[in-house]
């Protein structure tokens, strides 16, 4: 692989995809975005990507070049992609990968850089020594127009690493420290030798952030305010908590508590369940008015959302290891019926889920 210049290829240029592709772009890469909404792509052509956020830096205009999925194959008169990363909908993983991949290098590879756990649907089409995993973790970026981006979270730095690059087999190699190294220019970032680690802990933010939003239609620091959605929170990421345990999964912290914290707060223990809920309550301070997590912009557009990849795939590996999580298969099937207009968000949606000792 070219390490010098990269051959980049950003497949979904949606609020994480444009972003990156952004910087990337800002950084002088040569990076070729791919993604289905014409008005998106024209526009990238047209005036760059905008990206705003929180402080001056990170508001600027970047030239960037895009292509409509039915000008992919225009790719065969380049030269190969050596890093494509993945930046669509979970439940659209496998097409993608199948269409970028006759356009690899022979060292080119593939980088997961999506909500959920993807990598092994990666993996069937291109095969697991051409896949990387990234968790951009309190990311916060939203779409708010065509080629436009606005980050509704502090930058990482020093307190919280956003880009978390890793191998499926755990071992540290050349390429994710050049894809650490690119990433670095945007935020806070790392390799990892805890990838599904870290994978199932960032399952676990979504968990208990995304779905609730959905459902209820409030923005992430309403949802914190809120004592049964913040509690619903909490229920949410113990039980996902507990099933990434019974799996045996080394988890990460969790929106600064352990796992082991979580789980308590879940099941009751009141010193556990003051701590998670002050924390709760401190990050409204750093986060944006009206900011939504990835789910409640998904059904604020009219779309799909991940809520099967996300609360349902909780739901399914604890059956896999003989546990419960009543709270996630409850937000299923509330997001579900928001999703196809049967019923409209509203804090009614999550009345009467199963809290436990916690309900309020």
């Amino acid at each position: 692989m070219n390490f010098d210049n990269p051959k980049i290829a950003v497949v979904g240029a949606g609020a994480v995809g444009a972003y990156v592709g952004g910087y990337l772009s800002k950084g002088g890469h040569d990076v070729t975005l791919i993604d289905g909404w014409p008005a998106n792509v024209d526009a990238i052509n047209a005036q760059g990507l905008t990206l705003t956020g929180l402080t001056d830096p990170e508001c600027f205009n970047a030239p960037a070049k895009a292509l409509h999925i039915a000008e992919v194959q225009s790719l065969m008169r380049d030269r190969p992609i050596d890093i494509a990363f993945v930046c669509m909908k979970s439940y659209d993983t496998a097409w993608a990968t199948e269409m970028i991949k006759d356009y690899l290098s022979p060292s080119g590879f593939v980088v997961s850089l999506q909500n959920c756990i993807n990598e092994e649907t990666i993996a069937r089409i291109v095969g697991w020594g051409r896949v990387v995993g990234c968790i951009a973790a309190k990311i916060a970026v939203e779409m708010t127009g065509p080629a436009t981006v606005r980050r509704g979270v502090a930058l990482g730095g020093n307190k919280h690493t956003v880009f978390r690059v890793g191998e499926p087999h755990g071992r540290e190699t050349p390429r994710i420290k050049h894809v650490m190294e690119m990433l670095s220019r945007i935020d806070s970032a790392k390799t990892t030798t805890n990838l599904w680690g870290e994978r199932w802990s960032k399952l676990c933010a979504n968990a208990m952030g995304n779905g609730v939003s959905a459902a209820t239609g409030f923005s992430s620091n309403e949802v914190a305010r809120e004592i049964i959605t913040r509690r619903l929170q909490i229920k949410l990421a113990g039980e996902a908590i507990a099933v990434g345990q019974a799996l045996g999964y080394a988890l990460e912290e969790i929106n600064k508590h352990s796992g082991d914290e979580w789980v308590k707060a879940a099941a009751g223990d009141m010193n556990a369940l003051e701590a998670v809920e002050e924390s709760r309550l401190a990050q409204t301070k750093t986060t944006a008015e009206g900011s939504r997590p990835s789910m409640g912009q998904d059904i604020q557009k009219g779309r799909r959302t991940e809520i099967e990849q996300i609360n349902g795939f909780v739901v399914e590996k604890a059956k896999e290891v003989g546990l419960d999580a009543p709270a996630n298969a409850f937000l299923v099937e509330a997001v579900k019926k928001v999703e196809r207009g049967l019923e409209a968000p509203s804090l009614d949606r999550v009345r009467g889920a199963p809290l436990g000792a916690i309900t309020p």
